[in-house]
């Protein structure tokens, strides 16, 4: 019984060590009405996806959203020197999808969308945790 419990306890400390650096709890930018939210990136398959966690309002309080579970980040897939690109991103204050990239650096993680050709920075997200 002790090997199974030692066995279980490095794995998951293993699984912890292998953690992609984009994964965990990031801030984006406010939007056009002074919200923001808190999306939660992790491992989808072969790629990453986001999901709307926490909204908050212009007054930094927590507010009550129907978009709260939605996925906002999906399948983006990992390259070199931090890029993150072929998934899309959702725009909730623009009820939108975006084709999407995201550039990792350590703590910020650089978000775009873009539209036949035509991108929109989305902005700085910071990291929550």
């Amino acid at each position: 019984m002790k090997v199974f419990a030692m066995a279980a306890a490095l794995a998951l400390l293993a699984g912890a060590a292998w953690a992609d650096p984009v994964e965990g709890i990031w801030q984006t930018k406010k939007d056009d009405n002074g919200n923001f939210g808190h999306v939660q990136i992790k491992p989808c398959g072969p790629a990453f996806c986001g999901t709307l966690i926490k909204a908050f309002g212009s007054d930094g309080k927590e507010i009550d959203s129907p978009n709260v579970g939605r996925k906002i980040v999906s399948d983006m897939v990992a390259y070199a020197d931090g890029l993150y690109d072929d998934g899309t991103i959702y725009s909730p204050d623009r009820d939108k999808t975006y084709n999407g990239d995201m550039t990792l650096a350590g703590d910020s993680l650089k978000v775009r969308g873009c539209v036949l050709g035509i991108c929109r920075d989305g902005g700085t997200w910071k990291r929550v945790k």
